[in-house]
């Protein structure tokens, strides 16, 4: 069996199952994107702390996973508003000035023209550290990895920028997280006692191992397999996907041996 027909075996979301993609979040996504928040945290982020984040990609990194177009049409659409659960900081986050919000400007319907917003991630870099601040994904759409392919996501960003470290924060109650982190290497470092706002839990404080050490991106690679045997058909390649090089390579014909 190849890896190809094994990811196509694993893959049980529907008879049909939905295609996803991942993209960049910009301005335009963010009214969806606090939809969808709404549904995952008690506490949602404002819309305007999203565009002030968005305006320094070079110190913020966010993303979205939509359903395609043709899926999000076939599907009908719905409104439907995580696997992972942060949010909520009590620091405020970073001052600046926010970009006109265009409001009273018509825009054609989202879930037509780029598919339906069904996750989000992001997370921010200060110096040699990247720390990720939010993780949602639909409550209709959970159960399927696609919170850990969101999270993948940002740890591929964090090496791509350079990071030495990744931390961040959860719930103590968010016992499915912390597997998932845990899963990753990362380990807890201390607590953040009342941290979040909306019913004072406290928040544990989480840490990866150095990137840069090679066992630690030897295990990453070893779980991004894992996932794109499970999830990788599921999601559309681009420079965004976790598995444009992964499952491109586990399905790449093995080369010719040389002739000595």
């Amino acid at each position: 069996m190849n890896a190809r027909t094994a990811i196509n075996e694993k893959m049980n979301l529907d008879q049909f199952p939905p295609q996803f993609r991942l993209d960049v979040m910009t301005q335009n996504d963010v009214p969806d994107v606090g939809r969808v928040e709404r549904l995952c945290f008690p506490n949602p982020w404002p819309a305007s702390a999203y565009r002030r984040e968005l305006q320094n990609p070079s110190q913020n990194y966010y993303v979205v996973l939509r359903l395609r177009p043709s899926t999000a049409l076939m599907n009908g659409s719905s409104t439907r508003e995580s696997d992972v659960d942060h949010g909520d900081p009590k620091r405020p986050l970073p001052r600046r000035s926010l970009l006109p919000l265009q409001l009273g400007k018509r825009h054609p319907d989202p879930d037509v023209t780029h598919g339906q917003l069904v996750g989000f991630a992001g997370m921010w870099m200060a110096f040699d550290e990247a720390h990720v601040t939010t993780i949602g994904v639909d409550p209709a759409f959970r159960g399927h990895g696609l919170g850990e392919l969101l999270f993948l996501s940002m740890v591929d960003e964090a090496m791509a920028r350079g990071a030495l470290w990744l931390t961040l924060e959860v719930r103590v109650s968010n016992l499915q997280a912390q597997a998932l982190y845990r899963k990753y290497g990362f380990t807890v470092h201390g607590t953040r006692k009342r941290y979040y706002s909306d019913n004072g839990e406290d928040a544990l404080i989480m840490w990866s191992r150095a990137l840069t050490d090679a066992d630690v991106r030897a295990e990453i690679e070893n779980r991004r397999d894992e996932l794109a045997r499970r999830l990788g058909s599921q999601i559309e390649f681009n420079r965004v996907s976790p598995f444009a090089i992964s499952v491109s390579r586990l399905n790449a014909p093995s080369a010719p041996l040389e002739q000595s």
